[in-house]
């Protein structure tokens, strides 16, 4: 299957932002310069405060930089108007909010769907693009509970499951992996890698957790407002079995849900 997206679909140059004014004014990013390729998986690391939230709803077109430009695929996000940095919003950015952000009145699959109705969707494809984003969660038993009856970690696969299914081009996730136990966040980093290797879609991730840095392409540190990209560590020497059986772990039980995701349909929009 051909890749959905390619080319850089993310870049920043100078990107600033500040809060406040006059005397009272504070920096929180000072010249951010990012490209972020399609197919790419990255990390942004950095302490509380740092600037990393306020780094994705910029990207994400939720907020406006003090200068700056920003680029998402190709297009000039600070020259568009609202409409249209809305409908960019709605058919090319996926979320992943630390907070869920989910309706507490509807219900996993709804939630979802809500979100699909937005681009445009027929029902058709909204439903097959639901069950294949819960299954890859490990989430269809739970299709038609509400919030509420859900686990931290099961509203976050909600969440994420909301933003797969969308098939955006770049999906911005603050936190993604906080309300999940260490095997269940290996499989949906792992399906992310999938996703991003076979779809074309860019990652760009927010975390305290260390463990993304080993599934990402480029690691980058948030410091003082500027950032620092990490430099790959040397690569152990491992045999030919060693190095597939790590691979075969940080793919295994995505393979499948990953694919259902993945496989697109022509004429899906109205």
């Amino acid at each position: 299957m051909d890749r959905l997206y390619n080319g850089i679909l993310v870049q920043t140059t100078d990107l600033r932002r500040s809060f406040g004014s006059g005397s009272a004014t504070v920096p929180v990013l000072r010249g951010i310069d990012l490209a972020v390729q399609a197919g790419e998986m990255v990390a942004l690391y950095g302490p509380s405060g740092s600037g990393k939230t306020t780094l994705l709803n910029l990207i994400g077109a939720l907020d406006r930089p003090t200068a700056g430009t920003i680029s998402l695929c190709g297009q000039d996000i600070l020259r568009l108007g609202e409409r249209r940095r809305a409908k960019l919003r709605r058919q090319r950015l996926g979320f992943i909010f630390q907070n869920y952000t989910l309706m507490p009145s509807y219900t996993s699959a709804e939630n979802i769907d809500l979100a699909l109705r937005l681009p445009g969707l027929w029902v058709w494809e909204r439903r097959k693009r639901i069950r294949a984003a819960l299954e890859a969660v490990g989430l269809s038993a739970w299709a038609n509970h509400l919030p509420d009856q859900l686990s931290g970690g099961q509203r976050q696969r909600v969440a994420i499951a909301r933003a797969l299914a969308l098939r955006p081009a770049i999906i911005l996730a603050d936190e993604p992996t906080s309300g999940l136990d260490t095997r269940m966040a290996r499989r949906v980093l792992g399906l992310f890698h999938g996703i991003a290797r076979a779809q074309g879609t860019a990652f760009l991730i927010v975390s305290h957790d260390p463990m993304i840095a080993d599934f990402v392409d480029t690691t980058y540190d948030l410091q003082e407002g500027t950032l620092h990209r990490r430099q790959p560590p040397a690569a152990p020497h491992t045999t030919t079995d060693n190095a597939s059986a790590t691979d075969n772990a940080t793919t295994t039980a995505t393979t499948a849900p990953a694919e259902a995701v993945l496989i697109p349909s022509p004429s899906s929009a109205t």
